[in-house]
């Protein structure tokens, strides 16, 4: 982290004042008052200075452990919508949480079209990365487009697929 020289408290309670701070809805006077609980005097200013300072390089030093966790669980469907004045084919994997992995839009709704979806959403990602579950809609498409990915071997043949 940055370096606490010069600082009047230690690095320990800077980090901890400004961790509280950012990560619950907490007021600078009430961590105020938790650090004075814990024998350690310090004013809410001097929090806010804190925060000011050490908040940014803190995110930025930890953005990569916030990234979206890894889920094993891929919700698969299309939907028509006009593009430019034409009507096309969204298709979208999105994870428990709702979050996009990945969409491909396609003249046509056909297994073609969901192969190419489904291997777009799946090329470069790592082994481990790679859904244990895909669940869809009754459309045929995908079912042809999942099992001809398993046999040409870029998904996993334990890939379960929920219709």
């Amino acid at each position: 982290m940055t370096d606490f020289k010069w600082r009047h408290f230690q690095g320990d309670v800077i980090l901890w004042a400004v961790r509280w701070y950012c990560r619950y809805p907490i007021s600078y006077r009430d961590l105020e008052e938790m650090l004075a609980e814990r024998g350690i005097s310090v004013d809410h200013t001097t929090i806010y200075r804190w925060v000011q300072c050490y908040a940014p390089e803190m995110e930025k030093r930890l953005r990569w452990f916030w990234r979206r966790g890894f889920d094993p669980s891929w919700r698969l469907d299309e939907t028509y919508v006009k593009v430019r004045g034409k009507w096309t084919y969204l298709y979208r994997a999105v994870d428990k949480r709702g979050d996009t992995i990945d969409f491909y839009l396609s003249p046509t709704r056909s297994a073609k079209a969901a192969k190419r979806f489904l291997g777009k959403a799946l090329r470069g990602l790592k082994h481990w990365e790679k859904p244990a579950t895909l669940n869809t809609d009754k459309a045929p498409s995908y079912g042809a487009a999942i099992t001809e990915l398993k046999r040409e071997g870029k998904l996993d043949r334990e890939t379960a697929h929920r219709q």
